[in-house]
């Protein structure tokens, strides 16, 4: 296996971990695409924390197992990695959670709408959609999250499991994992004050221009 590919995927989980959008017991995984091969390169331990070198694998995008060991509870959510990795060229990672909040709204089976001006920041104008429910790692679970994911949007809810966040980086992937959790919290926390409220559609539109617009402008120095 290629020795940086592999650093970086454990790099990745590292920081999935440190950035707290993960369930207590660190369940999860995280998949890079290797440039100009169909293959990934996969977490195979059942959590992230303490992920070493000896726990990442290579996998082909067909869902063989190329080098490493894959112990069958991690394969069954290969094909959710390689589905987003056939249906999206763009896509260079893609990371899979129980973050605590989101996964709230995944069992509820209610999707993330447009609470926090993040979401519409980075390409989840319309919220975070659910996927219907299927077992674990079946065709008919990977059919679900394909129906339900949305061009251009980059985080899908899985029902009565968790969250899979997927984009052309680990750090975007990381990122919008995080945005997402902290949409689903920020939620959780107003239901006390009456629950959470939308965005207005016209606003989160201006909210995407006005970031893109700084983007573009840079940062001015004296």
């Amino acid at each position: 296996m290629d020795k940086h590919l592999v650093d970086e995927v454990v790099a990745a989980a590292a920081r999935v971990v440190a950035g707290g959008a993960i369930s207590a017991n660190g369940h999860g995984n995280v998949s890079l695409r290797v440039a100009g091969a169909q293959e990934m390169y996969f977490t195979s331990a059942p959590s992230l924390r303490g992920l070493g070198p000896e726990d990442v694998v290579r996998v082909g995008l067909d869902g063989t197992l190329l080098e490493g060991r894959l112990p069958p509870i991690q394969g069954a959510v290969v094909a959710m990695h390689t589905a987003m990795y056939h249906d999206r060229p763009d896509v260079g990672c893609v990371v899979h959670t129980h973050s605590p909040y989101a996964t709230a709204f995944a069992v509820a089976n209610r999707s993330i709408d447009c609470w926090i001006e993040a979401l519409a920041t980075f390409g989840l104008a319309d919220g975070v959609p659910v996927a219907a429910y299927g077992p674990r790692g079946s065709e008919e679970a990977v059919s679900n999250i394909r129906r339900a994911v949305r061009p251009g949007v980059p985080a899908v809810l899985l029902s009565n499991h968790g969250v899979l966040v997927f984009h052309r980086t680990p750090e975007l992937a990381i990122l919008i994992g995080g945005v997402v959790e902290e949409a689903a919290q920020a939620a959780i926390n107003a239901m006390a004050l009456g629950g959470p409220v939308e965005i207005p559609g016209d606003l989160r539109a201006a909210a995407l221009q006005r970031a893109m617009a700084f983007d573009a402008v840079g940062t001015k120095t004296a």
